[in-house]
């Protein structure tokens, strides 16, 4: 009997010397290509290169090299079938029994900003996804590894059992066809976003959107139901997370996250992600029905959360509550006081972990910043979103995410009065929560935190009024209050509901009809009004 093969043709090359030093150890036979079979070489390894096992030279600077009836019919041979055993014993080709194979790295090439589309279209793989294709169709006879993770795994069972079992092959199988799908997206979404201009040598331009997009997203866990009992959900991470993000969470306690826990979580985390606790020190968030109903600055984390709990303790039941930095045990046990439902923080102290433990049912998650560089040119590696997709009917809306921020020189003062920097560093605090409150939003704020918040109506009149009555149910003072609104102002009773309610200054976009009318109304109210010329719409 024929000793097993293994074709060995990676790009990339970690860990495959010692996996293929283990294989040739149980007595399989070593099959490879180009770079791969050298290194093997270079390593002591007996191995066979592709183009002598078919007789046919590798060609076209290597784009023709595994593209052979050898190589395919030893990966589709079912065993089980005689004339398929049959015909490889007639044309003398032996059958492949594992594939390792990685592709060009196109995902990696195409990231770099001065990739051109010459080496785009190199960097596409031909014959490893056809070897691939070919493996995985065949899983009840061939193992097929497409990432070197898996190389541990396969090997325990070939040493132990002699085989990779059934189950295994077809882990692998499903896993191979998920590569293959993911690097063909890929490519689909890079050269859809290409738009090459007639005439010579003329440069390509690159879309903001492509012409195609192909969603790519891993099931990360089926959900007890959706939004409602009676809906099925589960819950999806890109193929490629942004640090810092909601996916990446490690859950330290507590009970299932459920649909409505995981969208209220990433609003709250979403939100305290912009408080940089090395600028603006620790922050607090506390989201209910996925709008913020406290947040807070402080000179802890305990003071942070103090704060934000004043500006709505009822709503605050039962919320998601979120840190930008470390929970200390003086935090946790102001937290405890409460019922919470989630609670997501960078890192938490021993002993604030010890006062969670007694609250079994606290969903409690720890989402590292380590890897968040707030300075980075590209959204990704800031921890944010690159893009906003909702869906409607049987299509996408596709947008570039909201990511403006706001700086004091952005702002354009528009009233004989000036905010004081006092002020001014409450207008932008307020700003920023404005951003995650759903439209329309008011947001009044006062000493780094909020004290009163109207959220989702339909009247920028009404959200202005609730935050009012919101304010004066918690007991808090709005006399000398600076607020935000997302959007202008379509008249000034808006903004006269803000003055009588003691509001001292305003932020907002500017850009109606009505501007002059409104910053009359200021001028009269003894309001200073500085504007954006951007707004924060979040629906």
């Amino acid at each position: 009997m024929n000793a097993p093969t293994a074709l060995l043709s990676v790009s990339d090359k970690t860990g495959i010397v010692d996996f293929a030093r283990s294989l040739h150890a149980l007595g399989i036979r070593l099959l490879s290509t180009g770079g791969t079979a050298k290194l093997l070489a270079e390593a002591g390894l007996p191995v066979t290169e592709v183009a002598d096992h078919t007789g046919f030279p590798e060609m076209l600077d290597g784009r023709v090299k595994t593209l052979h009836p050898a190589i395919h019919g030893g990966l589709l041979a079912r065993r089980d079938l005689p004339a398929h055993m049959g015909a490889l014993q007639a044309h003398d080709i032996a059958p492949i029994d594992l594939l390792v194979v990685n592709l060009y790295p196109f995902e990696a090439t195409v990231a770099r900003a001065d990739c051109t589309l010459d080496e785009a279209i190199e960097n596409i793989d031909i014959g490893g996804p056809a070897m691939v294709r070919s493996a995985a169709k065949n899983w009840n006879d061939v193992a097929v590894l497409t990432d070197a993770s898996q190389y541990a795994g396969v090997l325990a069972e070939l040493q132990t059992a002699g085989k990779v079992s059934r189950k295994t092959r077809f882990a692998l199988s499903v896993a191979a066809f998920n590569r293959i799908a993911n690097y063909d997206a890929a490519i689909s979404d890079h050269l859809s976003a290409i738009e090459l201009p007639d005439g010579g040598e003329a440069v390509p331009v690159r879309a903001a959107f492509a012409a195609q997009s192909n969603g790519r997203f891993v099931k990360l866990q089926d959900l007890r139901y959706g939004e409602n009992p009676h809906q099925q959900a589960a819950f999806y991470r890109d193929l490629h997370p942004a640090p810092g993000s909601l996916v990446t969470a490690l859950q330290l306690q507590g009970k299932e996250l459920s649909y409505n826990n995981i969208a209220d979580a990433d609003a709250a985390w979403e939100c305290v992600k912009g408080f940089d606790p090395a600028v603006e020190g620790p922050a607090c968030v506390i989201v209910k029905h996925a709008n913020p109903c406290g947040v807070a600055l402080g000179a802890t984390a305990a003071e942070a959360y103090a704060k934000a709990f004043k500006t709505d303790p009822t709503s605050a039941f039962g919320g998601i509550i979120a840190f930008n930095g470390p929970v200390d045990e003086a935090a946790a046990q102001l937290v405890a006081r409460q019922f919470v439902e989630v609670l997501i923080a960078p890192a938490y102290s021993e002993a604030a972990l010890a006062v969670f433990a007694a609250k079994a049912n606290t969903r409690v998650l720890r989402i590292p910043l380590d890897a968040v560089r707030r300075d980075a040119p590209d959204a990704w590696s800031r921890g944010l979103n690159a893009h906003d997709i909702k869906r409607v009917g049987s299509g996408l809306l596709m947008q570039s995410a909201d990511n403006h921020e706001l700086a004091a020189a952005d702002m354009k003062l528009v009233t004989r009065l000036a905010p004081t920097a006092a002020q001014t560093a409450d207008l932008l605090f307020a700003w920023k929560v404005a951003k995650f409150v759903k439209s329309n939003a008011i947001v009044f704020c006062a000493g780094g935190m909020t004290v009163g918040v109207g959220a989702g109506q339909m009247s920028r009149l009404d959200s202005a009024r609730i935050a009012c009555i919101k304010a004066q149910h918690a007991g808090l003072d709005l006399r000398g209050s600076c607020v935000a609104s997302d959007a202008f102002f379509p008249f000034r009773d808006g903004l006269d509901v803000l003055a009588e309610a003691g509001a001292a200054c305003v932020i907002q976009p500017g850009g109606s009809l009505r501007d002059d009318e409104v910053i009359a109304a200021a001028n009269e109210r003894g309001i200073a009004m500085v504007m954006t010329g951007v707004r924060h719409f979040r629906h």
